[in-house]
């Protein structure tokens, strides 16, 4: 497909493209559906377009374009903004099914946050699939989403944590003794008084860094401690757990696991 070479590449021009050449029975599913529902951050141009076919159906393969074979019940089809893709609910159950583990917990927790769907309506389902393959998976990462998260490196840095068996409670309220509003932040071990942030670029910039020195100060004040983690220390998540278990374990009893 061409397109005029004064418009900007970007994803909607390829899924313009791509819905051209589409079968009639084909629609946009995956990360391409979550973002016409307008999760956009979690599709980007550098990736392909996703579409599913149902079995039988000719296409593929074309450059640019995933294409997944599987059975498109009417009930699983929708249309927004003049393209026909998975609904919401489906969109999210093929993100659960088909993803690795850390990065469909981080896409589901945005289509949480942005009320795409409830998480009793995913679970529930989740419950529903038949066995076969993805099902396990999608099982897992559901028992790991929160639409919570204030971020994806948020959610991948709680992922972390859980699946050493420490969970922590994200944009947790810290109040003090007497009530008041102390700091919301990214996680939290309530029991042992521990606050978990991770730390951005962002918090370099100077002013964000003073904000961030009164934040931590108020939080030491109301009794908890701050442990901060940057993109480095999530290269090495061996390190990092860790720590983080030592950190509790000096705080009060190690941090609570999920029942196996």
């Amino acid at each position: 497909m061409y397109a005029d070479a004064d418009l900007p590449d970007d994803l909607d021009v390829r899924i313009a493209g791509a819905s051209l050449l589409l079968p009639e029975r084909g629609v946009f599913s995956g990360r391409t559906a979550a973002h016409l529902f307008g999760a956009v951050q979690l599709a980007g141009v550098e990736g392909p377009v996703e579409v599913t076919v149902p079995p039988g159906v000719g296409f593929g393969p074309v450059y640019g374009i995933r294409v997944r074979r599987a059975p498109l019940p009417v009930s699983d089809v929708t249309v927004i903004a003049h393209r026909r893709c998975t609904t919401e609910l489906r969109t999210a159950l093929d993100l659960a099914r088909f993803e690795p583990t850390m990065e469909a917990v981080v896409a589901l927790d945005v289509i949480l946050g942005r009320r795409m769907v409830r998480l009793p309506e995913l679970e529930q389902a989740v419950d529903r699939l038949a066995p076969g393959r993805g099902t396990r998976q999608a099982r897992r990462v559901v028992a790991l989403v929160d639409g919570r998260a204030g971020s994806p490196q948020e959610s991948r840095l709680r992922v972390l944590l859980a699946s050493a068996g420490l969970i922590a409670v994200p944009q947790f309220t810290v109040r003090d003794a007497a009530g008041a509003f102390v700091a919301r932040v990214d996680l939290a071990f309530p029991e042992q008084r521990v606050v978990i942030e991770y730390d951005g670029a962002w918090h370099g910039e100077s002013w964000q860094l003073s904000r961030d020195r009164r934040r931590m100060n108020r939080l030491s004040d109301a009794g908890w401690t701050v442990f901060y983690v940057t993109a480095a220390d999530m290269h090495d998540p061996v390190a990092l757990v860790a720590r983080v278990r030592a950190l509790l374990a000096r705080c009060g009893k190690s941090g609570s696991a999920r029942p196996g």
